[in-house]
């Protein structure tokens, strides 16, 4: 289902550097609200002048018909909105949120060990897992495994999917990927994350994105 009929539809442009990172999660809502995007690849040189033309200074931003709009999470309520995944309700939509929020939480935590296993920056690795990547994962995915336990539906949210399925997938999976092991003891999350990303339109997005 589409808010937007395709006549009226926006162009939209999604800029940010050429790896997963912060504009993944916007891609793919993109690709499963079936619309067309093009995918803007910043390489390093580029980044310094068009730095200057965000409105944050970040990336990624998302141009809709000349108009940006920075944040990735920002990005993907408005892509959300628009396309009938943001949840069926208010109720929906503020659980949708909350949850979003509670990702955010997890990651201000989690990313001190992450972000050494992808190779940012440099440190203990063996002493962040302990310190900050053990525990935020402790802390967080029972969470996880609670709402999908209460829910019911395999989704998150409601009994459709929304944007934060699409948030929690990627994140899940990612980690999954670069600590293999790490999320063994939660079974349903890589389950959830497995049932998103057979949805036909993000299975095809993850198919054909570039490396």
């Amino acid at each position: 289902f589409s808010a937007i009929s395709q006549s009226t539809m926006p162009a939209y442009k999604l800029y940010y550097f050429s790896i997963r990172g912060l504009g993944e999660v916007p891609r793919q809502i993109l690709a499963l609200a079936d619309v067309k995007f093009e995918n803007v690849g910043i390489t390093k040189e580029q980044w310094p002048e068009f730095k200057s033309k965000t409105p944050f200074g970040q990336m990624p931003v998302l141009e809709v018909d000349g108009k940006q709009i920075p944040q990735s999470f920002a990005i993907a309520r408005y892509v959300a909105s628009q396309h009938g995944l943001a949840g069926k309700t208010p109720f929906e939509a503020a659980w949708v949120d909350a949850l979003a929020d509670q990702y955010k939480d997890f990651n201000n935590d989690f990313k001190k060990f992450f972000y050494l296993v992808l190779g940012f920056g440099e440190g203990d690795l063996e002493a962040a897992k302990l310190e900050h990547g053990i525990p935020a994962r402790d802390k967080f995915f029972p969470l996880v495994v609670k709402q999908l336990k209460s829910n019911g539906t395999g989704f998150l949210v409601g009994d459709s999917v929304t944007w934060v399925d699409v948030l929690y997938a990627e994140g899940s999976s990612r980690v999954a990927h670069e600590v293999p092991g790490f999320l063994d003891d939660y079974p349903e999350v890589l389950e959830h994350a497995k049932k998103i990303h057979a949805i036909p339109q993000i299975k095809k997005w993850i198919e054909a994105r570039p490396v």
